[in-house]
């Protein structure tokens, strides 16, 4: 435990997107935002926090968050259970904003500095949900399809360590309203999956 604890130690204090960043330093003060246990059965792999959980340092608390939840079937209480759920997003700072408002991609030094280190102190994990795309590039590698819609179609070949996700923006609406199996046959799968790890004794 203390190893798992002094590495969040370290990803709190990380300053490398200012101090040395690959490209443009982060436009603020970093602010990352994981929740980790070495008993979390299951992992959230998401993005990057957007602007309300950087201000609030609590991962998907928005509307996506919302959305996310109800996918799961988990109650916030259920979700923010850190014993039980872990939250690992590719990057661990809002990575700011571009010129028309959206939010950047996550920054590179997260993943490529962290990441290994910190999934390697969590061996109970069962199930990660790969939320968008770019949690899905670095977890499924070569074994990824060429896009995110037919990477989650494939979700059968990851399962059950992996399930790839859309992201549960509300902007996905049209994607969600199109593909109608997502809800039909990978929702009602993971949702099984999800309670029977929840419940599973430690």
């Amino acid at each position: 435990m203390r190893k798992l604890e002094r590495l969040v130690g370290d990803i709190q204090a990380c300053r490398i997107c200012i101090e040395s960043p690959r490209n443009r330093p982060l436009p603020h003060e970093p602010r990352p935002v994981l929740r980790v246990s070495r008993s979390a059965r299951i992992c959230v792999a998401g993005q990057a926090p957007g602007t309300r959980v950087h201000a609030s340092g609590m991962p998907f608390t928005d509307p996506s968050g919302e959305r996310l939840r109800d996918w799961m079937g988990v109650t916030p209480d259920e979700f923010y259970d850190l014993t039980r759920i872990a939250i690992v997003p590719m990057g661990f700072c809002f990575p700011g904003q571009n010129a028309k408002g959206g939010d950047l991609p996550p920054r590179r030094e997260c993943a490529e500095l962290w990441h290994v280190r910190l999934f390697e102190l969590m061996p109970k994990l069962e199930l990660t949900l790969l939320v968008g795309q770019y949690a899905q590039i670095w977890h499924l590698g070569r074994a990824r399809k060429e896009g995110l819609t037919d990477t989650v179609a494939a979700w059968r070949d990851y399962y059950p360590r992996y399930l790839p996700l859309p992201h549960p923006s509300w902007r996905n609406n049209a994607w969600i309203k199109k593909n109608p199996w997502f809800e039909e046959e990978l929702l009602p799968v993971l949702k099984a999956d999800i309670r029977r790890l929840l419940e599973k004794k430690p």
